[in-house]
């Protein structure tokens, strides 16, 4: 049943994205009738917001264990003095672009999560003026406020960790660089303190993204618990 709804709201996406053009507005658009379509088939915007925020975390736990991969290769490569210098590059190279592929993924999940979530918040806030009933009205409120600040909170976190990205891809891009140019064994020796220095990214990136993990758990169960 779940495979079905997935292939449906995947067919519904298509068929809206080819009903207008590609500027913002008209995406907004394209992602109104997404929205709503989904809906008419029992897919919610709070619990698709609960779906993205899931796999935005299984993005960011997949690039974090690629990151360390790299950093890995890396590691071999400097100070080694042996053959097979060639076949060690290109896994360096691979283990690079799948970095790339890696945080990319991770950007994308991160602006899913943030349109679907500004689509739920703008329709919880015109169905609070709907209410007649003042306690209603101040009771949903503060439950959006609540969830506002619940969600502010992740993305900050999300966000960070997807920033701590950049750095160790421009030093990553630049080692293979320099690698392709000068691929021999007084180069390698040269790389020691840049590994050094991309350790210490990657470590940092690493605990911005278990934070950003443990933030995005933390989102889910609430949303879950009071879903």
């Amino acid at each position: 049943m779940s495979t079905l709804r997935g292939l449906t709201a995947g067919a519904l996406l298509l068929t809206t994205a080819l009903m207008v053009g590609g500027c913002e507005g008209c995406r907004k658009q394209v992602r109104g009738k997404y929205y709503d379509s989904l809906e008419k088939i029992g897919i919610e915007k709070r619990e698709m917001l609960v779906k993205r925020v899931d796999k935005a975390r299984d993005a960011q736990e997949d690039a974090q264990k690629q990151f360390e991969d790299a950093l890995e290769e890396l590691q071999a490569l400097v100070g080694h003095d042996g053959g097979e210098l060639e076949a060690m590059y290109d896994t360096l190279k691979g283990e690079f672009e799948d970095a790339e592929a890696r945080a990319e993924n991770v950007r994308d999940r991160i602006r899913k999560v943030r349109n679907v979530a500004q689509a739920l918040f703008e329709e919880w806030r015109q169905e609070i003026a709907q209410f007649d009933n003042a306690s209603y009205r101040k009771e949903s409120e503060g439950k959006l406020q609540e969830t506002k600040a619940r969600y502010t909170e992740l993305l900050a976190k999300m966000q960070q960790a997807s920033d701590s990205m950049d750095p160790v891809l421009k030093r990553l891009h630049d080692q293979v660089l320099y690698l392709k140019h000068n691929l021999n064994a007084q180069a390698l020796g040269s790389l020691g303190q840049e590994a050094e220095l991309l350790q210490t990214d990657v470590s940092r990136l690493i605990t911005d993204m278990q934070a950003s993990i443990a933030e995005a758990d933390r989102f889910i169960a609430d949303m879950t618990e009071k879903n």
